[in-house]
Formats: structure tokens, sequence, C-alpha cells
């Protein structure tokens, strides 16, 4: 079994796995090809079309969302993704979360229990349990501190200055939709090098050297957009709040080296500011679907509790704002005058791009294939972990090739999972659409990271089952020896590999996890295959 690490820091010839999913190279524009119509096994595609809203007229009535054209049932999708109605344009007032002091803390005493300290202090138990990130069954001793939230709403009067009136739970205010947090279906009709050349700001000179190339700001967004699955509007919203980079001309020469404001000596720039900003709308966002986060801890000891009623999107940012802000700070930022307002300048209302629901609760992965050639041993080097970066759902896998000599060459073959197009493939990573659309924002999509540049498959190439995708290396990233680092999408959602609603499936074996990043199993017809370090009984799997 696996006990490792985020970093992986172990002996590079034992191991077959990524240290860090760090960002990566990738050609910046996607190709966009239209798919043989012969082609055989290549999933439907859902014409864009069908993700389109009507436009809405200023004032008019919102519109509702357009229904997943894969199926006429009412769905409800997987993951928990909230139903939510934003709060209308003209609206007053909002109910922010609670705000608990980091300093305001109990401990626990002998024969007490949630139950019990719920009661004492006037809270729900599952108001408690948010406060400290536990479960249902979480235990706690005497002695242990615990946080006891405050659960008072505190109310923000509109711009009017008028008393505003409560709103019910389900109208908290909402930031962003969740489509327009991921990589996904509307964000193929944006051009990003147009929206920013016509913006005329900083951003359309700005140039960076990112591993020897020389890239644009607009090419710098749309990189990290691909490779975080993060909304490129998004990105620029943040950017013009933060920074002023977009529209302004001179912005704040204190923006020059930390233009989203995080400060530390690697994010440095723009590059790698909008990787550690994705990182963390990521960590916000899966955090919050997956139930495995609560609350938010501020720059000055304070914990946001938010309500349940927020959608993934919004906690996306709020936990963002977390990481750079007091409390004060964090309140205006999250608020309908903060990144909000400036989304709206930019892109019009946010809710008017939602997409509903982006993960059908009908989704059925396709029928996947291990990825390498019959008869050949790998070995399950790597269970459960994020498919890109810290932060993101732990959608990947990891498997070794037959030789474990490290970051040399390997002559052995990753290949194709399933039948579809690939529409990226550079500096270690190789993308496939299996719908065939040409777009990776749209339907399933395969990751296959760790690709070395030598007979690697090109873009634009349809692929069967079985096709070879290239050699197992170091490529790509920091990782300790060769190895395919393998993970799904769908609309631009990581899907967790784990995930029982949507199990990763390949040649019939069926993956599951744990709470340990990396740890993991493979199992099929009473067949066990444990994910291990290096070269193992437990770990050999083959087709």
């Amino acid at each position: 079994m696996r006990y490792l690490s985020i970093s992986c820091l172990t002996l590079a010839l034992a191991l077959a796995s990524c240290t860090r999913a760090t960002p990566i190279n990738m050609n910046v524009t996607p190709v966009v090809i239209v798919p043989r119509a012969t082609e055989p096994g290549l999933q439907a595609a859902v014409p864009l079309e069908a993700y389109l809203q009507p436009t809405r007229l200023p004032g008019a009535p919102i519109a509702s969302p357009t229904p997943d054209v894969q199926s006429a049932q009412s769905v409800s999708p997987i993951l928990a993704l909230a139903t939510y109605t934003p709060l209308p344009k003209n609206a007053t007032s909002f109910l922010l979360p609670s705000v608990t002091p980091g300093l305001q803390s109990y401990t626990v005493q002998d024969g007490e229990y949630p139950g019990s300290i719920a009661e004492k202090f006037g809270v729900s138990v599952d108001e408690l349990l948010a406060a400290n990130n536990m479960g249902a069954d979480s235990v706690i001793y005497p002695g242990d501190s615990i946080l006891i939230p405050n659960t008072t709403n505190q109310v923000t009067p509109g711009p009017s200055g008028s008393d505003p009136a409560l709103v019910s739970n389900s109208d908290y205010f909402k930031i962003i939709p969740n489509s327009e947090l991921v990589y996904g279906p509307l964000s193929a009709r944006f051009d990003v090098n147009d929206f920013v050349t016509k913006k005329g700001g900083y951003l359309a000179f700005y140039t960076q050297e990112i591993d020897g190339e020389t890239l644009t700001g607009a090419q710098i967004v749309v990189r990290v957009a691909q490779d975080y699955s993060i909304n490129p509007r998004l990105l620029l919203a943040l950017l013009e709040y933060r920074a002023n980079w977009v529209t302004g001309a001179s912005p704040a020469p204190y923006t020059d080296v930390n233009p989203i404001g995080y400060v530390d000596d690697f994010h440095q720039g723009l590059y790698r500011q909008l990787t550690w900003a994705s990182a963390s709308l990521n960590q916000g966002f899966y955090g919050w679907l997956e139930k495995k986060q609560h609350s938010w801890l501020l720059l000055d000891g304070n914990t946001i509790v938010p309500p349940p009623g927020i959608n993934a999107g919004t906690a996306a940012v709020q936990h963002l704002f977390a990481e750079l802000d007091d409390q004060a700070t964090w309140t205006a930022d999250t608020g309908p005058n903060g990144l909000f307002a400036t989304f709206n300048s930019l892109f019009g209302y946010p809710f008017d791009l939602a997409v509903e629901p982006l993960l059908p609760s009908n989704l059925v992965q396709p029928a996947l294939a291990l990825p390498f050639i019959p008869g050949t041993p790998w070995q399950f080097t790597g269970g459960p972990h994020s498919g890109w970066d810290e932060g993101s759902a732990w959608a990947a896998l990891d498997f070794a090739p037959p030789e474990l000599i490290g970051c040399a060459p390997s002559d052995a073959w990753t290949t194709a999972v399933a039948p579809g197009l690939i529409v990226r493939a550079a500096n270690g990573a190789v993308i496939e659409d299996l719908d065939g659309d040409g777009l990776e924002q749209t339907g399933w999509v395969i990751l296959y990271m760790h690709m070395e540049s030598r007979d690697r498959v090109e873009a634009g190439t349809h692929v069967k089952i079985g096709d070879k995708i290239g050699h197992p290396s170091c490529e790509g990233g920091l990782a300790d020896a060769d190895h395919l680092h393998l993970a799904r999408r769908y609309n631009g959602v990581w899907i967790p590999a784990a995930d029982p609603r949507v199990p990763f499936v390949m040649d019939g074996y069926v993956t599951s996890g744990n709470d340990v990043e990396y740890d993991g199993w493979l199992r099929k017809a009473g067949k066990v295959v444990e994910a291990q370090n290096g070269v193992s009984e437990l770990n050999q799997i083959q087709k």
C-alpha cells in the first residue's frame, strides 16, 4: 500500500508515479477537426448549440437552463452539483456566510460529545461538524480544541442603503455558475486572444518566457485554462479585478510580479500566478462538490462557514479569496461589488452562461480498455490522485511500464483506451476527445500524461482502441520514473477515479480507493491489483 505525500519524495528507481502533477507545457491553440462521419466507435457528440441559452435582454426574466440533449429525462447531476437560483440583479440584500473568529474555541470536557456541545452553544450538530470539517462518524476526546460556529446571518444592505429584507436560504449570494468555473462547453465559443486584443489593456502587450518559449498574455491564459480545466473568462475577470490588466493600459507597478496578489518566491509572473489561482479554485470547487471542505480559513485567523445553499463555483471563488484576504476584504471580494461585478462588466450576467447540468445523473463512462499492449505486464503504481496539480479531483491513476529504469527512454507503449480524436499532443500530454467533435470542453476526454515526444501520436489523429499513443516517460512535469498518468474529464469536470456513480472501469477492472491519495485497487472477478511502489506481485496487471 502506498503512503505518500503529494510530493512523493522517494527513490526514483523504486517509483513510477507523479511527484506532483505540476504545470506542463502544452500547445495553447486547440485543434478543431470535424470527425469523419463514418468513424466507428466514437461517442455521440452533443452539438455545441445545445448548450447555448437565448440571449436575455436587460431586466428580462432569467431563462431556464437548457437541458442536456443526451437525456430527455429530468436529471440531477452527480457529485452533488448544487441546483441553485442566482440572486436577481435588482436584489438589495444578500446573506453572508457566518464568520467565526479563529480564536473562539472550546476545549472538550469529560463525557461530552458533538450533540451535547452543539446543544450547549445553541447550534445544530451539522453546523458544529461543518465548522470543524468533521463527518458524522467523527470522534472527539476530552482535551480536544474545537471551533464553535457563530450562526448569526450577517445582512449587508444594497447600494441604495435601504433596509434590506432577508432572503431565503435558496437565495444565498452566488458568484458564478459551475460551468463558468470549469473549462466547459461554452468556453469553446470564447476567443481569448481576440477578446484580450480588443480590450487593449496591459495583458494585450504582455509576454513571458515559459520553459524557453515566449508566450503572449492571451496564450498564457489559454494554456492555464486548458491544463487546469478552469474557465478562461473567470481567469480574465480575476486578473482584471485584482490588477486591472485586461482593460487598464498602465496597472499599478506592484502588480507586475504578483498580479493576483499571492506572494511567494515561486509564484512570480503571470503564468505562476494563474497556476496558483487555478489550483486554489479547483481545491474549493472539488472540495465542496465532494463534501471534503466545509469552511475556509482566512489570513487573519477567522473561519468562514459557507451556507449549504451555495454552488460549487461560488465555493471555489470564496476559497480562493480566503487564501488572500482578511474578513473585511473577503466580504467585499465575494460580494456583489467584488469579482462578480467585474465578471458582469466584462462578460455579462454570469448565470446567463450557465450550462446545467454539467454532469447528467445518467452519465455513464464509455467502454475503456487498459492502456497497454496485451501480454505485457505493467505495474499499477498510483491509485486515485489529483488530475492536475494540487486541488483538482482525484481523477488520475498511474501505471508504470515493465522496465523500471528511472527517467531513461522506455520502449514500452501506452495505447488508446477508446476510439477518439487526438486534439492536443505536446510537452508530455496527449488529450483524446472521445466524441470526435474536436473540442476538449465537451463530452468525455482522456488525458494521457508523461508521454515522450519520440514517436508520440500527433494532434488531428483518429485512433482506435489499442492504437499507440506514445512511450511513458518523465516529460511534462516532475516524476520519479517513466509512467503514464491517466485521467478522465466530462464537460470540463475532472471525474474522480473512485466515484462509484461513474466508476473508472478498464477491461472490466473497477477502480476503488480510500481517503489516502495514491492508495487504490483495481478489482475484476475476484482478482485484486493494489497500487504499490516499484515492482510487486500485488501491483502487476496485464491485458
